[in-house]
Order: C-alpha cells, then sequence, then structure tokens
C-alpha cells in the first residue's frame, strides 16, 4: 500500500513563518535550562535554540552542573518567574538522577503563565475541561494536533488507541483527542493482547520510547501511525515503530527522525508567542 509520509518539516516551517510577525512585534523572550550534560538533551536544546534564531525569537540557554541541588535549581525558577524580560521557560528533562524524584515539584514551582511547555497542573487542567484559549498545551501533543490538520487527517469519530500515558505525551495527546471527537483508548505496559488493541486503530500513536516495538501484525490496513518514541539504536535515532515494515500497510506514517520532532520545538515556540500576548493583555 503507497502510504503517505508525514514529514514534520513543512509543517513546523508553516507554523514558525506564521510566527514571525508576531515575534518581530512582540519581542518575546525563551529561556532553556539544562541541569548536567546528558546527550539526548544537549541536542533537543540545540534543535531548540536553532530555531529560536530561525525566527528572531531572543532566547538564553542557563546551564547548571550536575551537582546542581534542587534548592539552587528552585532559587533559579524564582528568579525566572519573577523576571518580566523573560516571557517562558522550560526546565530540560531528564534531571539528574538526584533530582528525578523532584521532577512533580520543579514543574510545579513554575509559574502558569511562563509554563511554555505546558506540564503544569494549570495548563493541564484548562485543557482536560476543554478551556481551549486559556492554557499553553504541551508542545509535543500540541505538535501532533497540528500534523494531523495539516495533512488533512480527520480526528472526529475516528478510533485513536495511544501507547503510553505519560503526564508529559500520553495522557494530554488523549485529552486533545478527545477534545476534537475522538474515541480513545490509552495502553501502558500491564496492558494485556496490546497487538488486539493497536489493530483496531484508526489513527495509531505511540509514545514509549522502546526501538521498533510496533510491528506490522499490530497494526491495521490503512492506519495512520504517529511515532513518538525516539531511541537511539547502534548510535542512529529510532523511534518506536518499525517504519519500513509497518510503511506496507499504514496509509500515513510519521518517520523518526523528522516527524514529530520539529512540531515539538515550533508547538513551544507557539506557545512562547502566546504567552506574551497574554501577558501583555493582562498589563
Amino acid at each position: 500500500m503507497p502510504h503517505l509520509l508525514l514529514s514534520g518539516r513543512p509543517v513546523a516551517d508553516a507554523l514558525l513563518e506564521s510566527l514571525k510577525a508576531d515575534i518581530k512585534k512582540l519581542d518575546p523572550k525563551l529561556v532553556v535550562v539544562q541541569v548536567g550534560d546528558d546527550p539526548a538533551s544537549a541536542s533537543y536544546i540545540k534543535q531548540k535554540l536553532k530555531s529560536c534564531e530561525s525566527v528572531g525569537l531572543r532566547h538564553e540557554h542557563k546551564h547548571l552542573n550536575e551537582k546542581t541541588t534542587l534548592d539552587e535549581l528552585m532559587s533559579m525558577i524564582g528568579e525566572l518567574n519573577a523576571d518580566e524580560d523573560v516571557t517562558g521557560f522550560i526546565v530540560q528533562l531528564p534531571l539528574p538522577k538526584a533530582l528525578q524524584s523532584h521532577v512533580p515539584e520543579v514543574i510545579r514551582a513554575i509559574d502558569p503563565k511562563k509554563d511554555i511547555d505546558g506540564f503544569g497542573a494549570y495548563n493541564i487542567g484548562k485543557m482536560f475541561l476543554s478551556v481551549e484559549f486559556e492554557h499553553l498545551p504541551p508542545a509535543t501533543p500540541s505538535g501532533v494536533i497540528e500534523m494531523l490538520k495539516f495533512y488533512k487527517i480527520p480526528i472526529e469519530g475516528k478510533h485513536a488507541v495511544i501507547v503510553g500515558r505519560s503526564n508529559i505525551v500520553g495522557k494530554p495527546l488523549a485529552i486533545m483527542l478527545l477534545n476534537r471527537g475522538a474515541t480513545v483508548t490509552v495502553c501502558n505496559s500491564k496492558t494485556k493482547n496490546l497487538a488486539e488493541i493497536t489493530r483496531q486503530a484508526d489513527i495509531l500513536c505511540s509514545a514509549v520510547g522502546s526501538p521498533k516495538m510496533i510491528t506490522k501484525d499490530m497494526v491495521k490496513a490503512g492506519a495512520v501511525v504517529i511515532d513518538i518514541g525516539v531511541s537511539r539504536v547502534d548510535g542512529k535515532l529510532c523511534g518506536d515503530v518499525d517504519f519500513d515494515a509497518v510503511s506496507e500497510v499504514a496509509s500515513a506514517i510519521t518517520p523518526v527522525p523528522g516527524g514529530v520532532g520539529p512540531m515539538t520545538v515550533a508547538s513551544l515556540i507557539r506557545n512562547c508567542v502566546t504567552a506574551k500576548k497574554r501577558q501583555m493583555s493582562a498589563e
């Protein structure tokens, strides 16, 4: 079956282009906080800063060392919350091992008006209540929705199956799809007969980080497959989906890299612009 390749680059480019005028007019500023030297984090941050550069968005990278304490990180978050020149900021995950158990606490400390990752309770709650224009949505799920819209893939009335229930991708994506009229099933590591469930999907999304776990026999003919997982195998980036095999049955599929990744960064920048507009209207 010939498949449609759902490349994220043209979608991200179109979204970023649409933001340039507002960025020039509003002059927002985005800050990325990195703790430690995780190689994957360094790569993601490089992409984010490069995209900021391409659209003229002011940005700053605050790089703290591996031994940074919770108090030191919280102090920096407090400073960024109070700095009126900073429109929005993200704390790049994962944090070093010593801080990993404090991630919920760190996210809670971020001012909801500056939470451009959209991970905090305020923004998630507004999304859950379908208050579309009062929250900053999590960037990766928001990018998936933007991609489906760009490629004119209908959501309403479709059965969407999501493999993975993380607070930053799986759960918010489920809410976004529900809000747009899909019937949604969310699977996790305890799900029995996973393949039986994934074969029912009109739209199959995987966000686990397990290389090539979604195989051809788990996908029904004509399904749309969105691969959100990212792993590294033999030094190369790889998704959750066995791309070559699944491409034979899917009607549309995202590649890794080059699929959802560029959309995450573009959605983050859109959130920064949205945050600036709201901050100005509240003055």
